[in-house]
């Protein structure tokens, strides 16, 4: 392990703070961008939707408030990855203000069937993990839905999700998994019962070094300690899945152990139009107010 690697390790596992979510894609971007106040009628095509939103994480990891003191690490798409951002690769602007890099790698969702809905293939994985390697992430993260209480279906994401962290783990990074309950679902406690089972029968059978998971706030708080107290577990964050900023630190607060990692929770106050001094000011409350909750 690098001395980089060792450091960001450290940062990861004992670092008082949680993970931006810097990761929307495709699908995602043009309600990212209306949520920041730029409509579709700002685009024409790709290239220009994502320089718009190459431009509003720019312009979040280059706010003095995005340092490591309470943003841990940051998950990024591939092409801000590639980018540049105050002059510098995006992964070395972030490490020099002490927050992990970590790449979204996944390629999108499958129709949904036995009520869960599996990644896409992926074959250009060993390509990426290597490129990121070689730009200093850290780790990756990968997603998948669970919409149902479904027995077969939840026991074939979390196979997809571990073969998939297997091959990731050759490459010397960090897998997150990130199998989402849908919490509008109505089984979601059903859901999050038997995704936990699943989980823990998983990592039983890992031999891999320690990964990390994702996952939505459990119906009932506290229900996943055990995977936070989990030898083979590095960290456990939650993703916001649609509850506000406020909802999700109220929920994120019931379960000890668990830190954020929020993406339409973070950004949720932040507009385009904003002076630096305004963005910059709404950002920092953001970054205060999940940060009080991962470490309640």
């Amino acid at each position: 392990m690098t001395t980089a690697n060792a450091e960001m390790l450290d940062q990861i596992k004992s670092g008082q703070g949680f993970i931006a979510a810097l990761d929307q894609s495709g699908g995602s971007t043009p309600k990212a961008l209306k949520g920041y106040g730029i409509g579709e009628d700002a685009f024409s095509n790709d290239e220009e939707m994502f320089a718009l939103i190459h431009d509003m994480r720019s312009r979040i990891v280059t706010a003095p408030c995005f340092n490591g003191e309470k943003v841990i690490g940051a998950i990024l798409f591939e092409r801000t990855m590639d980018g540049q951002a105050g002059g510098k690769p995006v992964p070395s602007l972030l490490w020099e203000r002490g927050v992990v890099p970590f790449l979204k790698v996944d390629k999108g969702l499958e129709d949904e069937a036995d009520g869960v809905q599996l990644m896409k293939a992926n074959p250009g994985l060993d390509d990426l993990c290597g490129r990121a390697v070689a730009k200093g992430v850290f780790g990756t993260k990968m997603r998948s839905v669970v919409n149902l209480a479904h027995p077969v279906g939840i026991k074939a994401i979390v196979d997809q999700q571990f073969a998939e962290a297997a091959r990731i783990a050759t490459h010397g990074l960090v897998p997150i998994i990130e199998p989402e309950v849908n919490i509008k679902s109505a089984e979601r406690d059903a859901a999050d019962r038997l995704l936990l089972k699943e989980l823990l029968a998983a990592l039983d059978g890992w031999t891999g070094a320690p990964v990390m998971l994702k996952l939505s706030l459990p119906a009932e708080a506290g229900l996943f300690q055990p995977l936070v107290d989990h030898p083979r577990v590095l960290r456990v964050v939650a993703l916001s899945g649609g509850f506000t900023r406020g909802e999700a630190c109220a929920e994120l607060a019931k379960n000890p152990g668990i830190i954020a990692s929020f993406s339409r929770a973070l950004l949720e106050d932040l507009r385009h139009q904003m002076s630096d001094d305004e963005f910059n000011a709404s950002l920092g409350t953001a970054i205060d107010e999940i940060h009080a909750a991962s470490v309640a």
